[in-house]
């Protein structure tokens, strides 16, 4: 098991209650015990007090990315992150609009898939791995099909562990009169997103990830004028965020069962986030947890896929050393015997594993990351944790 297996460290950081690995990935991810604790309780799903959870959670959300005059609204939608980004383009992109969606990695082209099943019609700029959209390109796109309404821009791309450059993508999408509706599935309550310095029409998260709650709703964050223009958009019953924010408005109530102790869980998260100092303190939290991972991985012979401008607090992709004894499943199952959950890669290109920077933990669980990585290489047998050489080719290819 990783250090600190009986006491919290300084930071009051309780390793899991019931022993459980830590949950190194970009959501579900490690809580709190009082997270997990505020489930225990049964709710109504009308009753007032209920009601009034929705409407904290609403109002907090919409605190965070700095709606100061009042121009944006909070739809909480059930389901996973990609039923709500389904629901954001699904209601928000009208039946005759056009997006471009820009790709590095699974989720970009998730989000093509999805457009292709709403019946959408969209283009993709695929950019491959890991290489990041850049606004010129945006830009190119946009000048050369008029027809376009709306680019869709993942703001932490999770396959690579790449922050996109959102604010020179919604420079370009506005100067030629488009929208920009950004996933910050992963990033959200950990990078800022203040629409006094990013401009967007739609954002989109979800409780399970930089807020550090579990997993059961996402939230859609949207210009009250675009809710507006979307009625009668959405091509589902259960997916329409006009209708949710429709109903909510007028009851307060969520239009189906909403996931109510997830709910409760998700507040209490929330109040954890403004004590640790909100945006700012959760991210620079990550951000230590990402620098004292990657310096130790380093030390140890391992190489990341992405240099530093490009590495984000959430996540961190690492190349599979090259020595013939190392075998992914079986890191996997030493590290987890040892207290951790890590991720398989996701890249086409070369092998990689991942390592997740988020959820209720701190720097003193990276350096026992690092010491069970180096120990699972030795009871491995593997000499050497760096790539092989050509792999690093791959990273040469990201532009300054």
């Amino acid at each position: 098991m990783p250090a600190r297996e009986n006491e919290a460290s300084p930071l009051g950081f309780e390793r899991p209650l019931l022993g459980e690995p830590y949950l190194l990935t970009p959501g579900p991810l490690t809580t709190s015990l009082a997270t997990k604790q505020a489930m225990l309780r049964d709710w109504g799903s009308w009753d007032a007090d209920f009601r009034a959870l929705t409407a904290e959670l609403r109002r907090r959300l919409l605190a965070m990315i700095g709606d100061v005059d009042g121009a944006f609204e909070c739809v909480p939608m059930q389901g996973s992150g990609t039923f709500c980004v389904e629901a954001m383009l699904g209601t928000l992109v009208p039946r005759q609009g056009k997006v471009l969606v820009l790709a590095n990695g699974a989720y970009g082209l998730r989000a093509a898939q999805t457009l292709r099943a709403l019946g959408r019609a969209h283009t993709v700029i695929d950019k491959g791995d890991y290489l990041p959209p850049r606004g010129e390109e945006v830009g190119a796109a946009l000048d050369a099909d008029p027809a376009i309404t709306h680019v869709l821009a993942i703001h932490c791309e999770t396959s690579s562990g790449i922050l996109n450059p959102v604010e020179e993508i919604a420079q370009a999408t506005y100067a030629r009169g488009r929208k920009l509706l950004i996933d910050s599935m992963s990033a959200f309550g950990a990078v800022p997103t203040d629409l006094r310095t990013l401009r967007y029409e739609a954002i989109v998260s979800s409780a399970n990830k930089c807020i550090e709650g579990v997993p059961g709703f996402g939230f859609v964050l949207v210009r009250r004028s675009e809710l507006e223009a979307a009625k009668g958009n959405s091509h589902s019953l259960s997916l329409d965020l006009h209708d949710q924010w429709t109903v909510m408005e007028k009851t307060g109530q969520w239009r189906f069962t909403p996931p109510t102790h997830v709910v409760a869980a998700f507040i209490e998260a929330l109040h954890q986030h403004a004590a640790e100092g909100g945006v700012a303190g959760r991210g620079a939290r990550y951000a230590n947890n990402r620098d004292v991972l990657v310096a130790g991985m380093r030390a140890a012979g391992f190489e990341t896929l992405l240099d530093e401008r490009w590495l984000s607090p959430i996540i961190v992709t690492f190349f599979c050393p090259a020595d013939p004894n190392f075998s992914f499943p079986a890191f996997y199952e030493l590290m987890k015997e040892k207290g951790f959950l890590i991720y398989p890669g996701k890249l086409t290109a070369v092998e990689s594993f991942r390592v997740g920077c988020i959820g209720h933990l701190d720097a003193d669980v990276m350096r026992a990351v690092v010491a069970a990585a180096t120990r699972s290489l030795a009871e491995m047998k593997v000499a050497s944790a760096a790539p092989a050489p050509h792999v690093l080719g791959e990273r040469a290819k990201l532009v300054a």
